[in-house]
């Protein structure tokens, strides 16, 4: 069996908040985000991590990051580019946007042959995290129909922030734990002591349970997928991109939820109860760096972070 890949995409660089957020230290040593999310993926068996960029980024990439990660583990680069369609299809006259995360990860095919693992850039997501998606990429899969992929589930008040909304998938399972669908709330925060999204700019809200379960964009795949994924970019094309030639994205939680509704796919969510760090806001930063400090001082890093590796 092949050894699982991480995946990392990095290509929609600091778009949310201002500024390269995936290269703003946020420890004393100089460490970024992505810093511990490699070191985690290290400890937890990954070998090989692929970055998804933009061209035009590479060389600041690889000075930044990729020249000291490629010390720790190998380091391979694609380009996520919006051009690179499908034999027989152009770019809509005036499209800048990128397609999504959908094609990001299409961006990788010749750089995978083995089972993979997906992430942001930008966001920490714990070091259960990495252990439990590496084992599930390693255990053995029953070859069936129906597709068999994983999704690393965080409790939804595990992922909020303090200076505004956020946009998250919220997961109902089955008595399994199995996914059945990803519930896309766009607007969500911290609400009359809980946590609520509104769908009218705040008119009316829906509180949501303490402890649902949200997907933070860590799959655990195979290399099937990307097939199966290739072929859906080419539906979308030809469905999406007409009606909203400028905007329309491809994105991978609303096209495994189209898979799971057609009952082509089963999704195990392993749920952590590991906090979730992003920087949506740059107000967010502070708070960051303050969870980090703790964490050092708690001995869950040293100040050294590759050192025992």
């Amino acid at each position: 069996m092949k050894k699982p890949v991480l995946v990392v995409m990095a290509a929609g660089m600091g778009s949310r908040y201002g500024g390269l957020k995936q290269i703003d230290p946020i420890d004393k040593e100089g460490h970024i985000i992505m810093d511990f999310s490699i070191y985690d993926a290290v400890r937890a068996g990954f070998e090989k991590v692929v970055f998804i960029i933009k061209r035009e980024n590479e060389q600041a990439f690889r000075e930044a990051i990729g020249d000291r990660l490629s010390k720790q583990i190998e380091v391979a680069y694609v380009f996520q580019e919006l051009t690179n369609l499908p034999e027989g299809y152009r770019v809509p006259e005036g499209r800048v946007k990128p397609w999504g995360t959908g094609h990001a990860v299409l961006s990788c095919i010749d750089e995978i042959d083995g089972p993979f693992a997906v992430i942001n850039a930008d966001d920490y997501y714990g070091v259960h995290a990495f252990k439990m998606a590496y084992d599930f990429l390693t255990s053995e899969q029953e070859k069936e129909d129906v597709y068999h992929y994983m999704m690393v589930g965080y409790r939804l008040e595990n992922t909020l922030t303090e200076n505004g909304h956020v946009a998250r998938g919220v997961c109902v399972t089955d008595e399994e734990g199995h996914l059945i669908k990803i519930n896309e709330r766009t607007h969500i925060e911290k609400h009359d002591g809980g946590t609520a999204y509104t769908e009218d700019d705040g008119k009316t809200w829906t509180m949501l349970p303490q402890g649902s379960i949200v997907s933070m964009n860590m799959w655990g795949l195979t290399p099937d997928f990307l097939d199966v994924l290739e072929n859906g970019f080419k539906e979308f094309f030809e469905k999406e991109v007409p009606g909203n030639p400028q905007k329309a994205e491809y994105l991978i939680p609303i096209f495994i939820g189209e898979l799971l509704e057609q009952g082509k796919m089963s999704v195990k969510v392993l749920k952590t109860n590991d906090t979730w760090y992003g920087m949506t806001y740059h107000e967010d930063v502070a708070a960051v760096k303050d969870s980090f400090k703790k964490m050092l001082a708690d001995g869950v890093y040293k100040a050294d972070l590759f050192a025992d590796l």
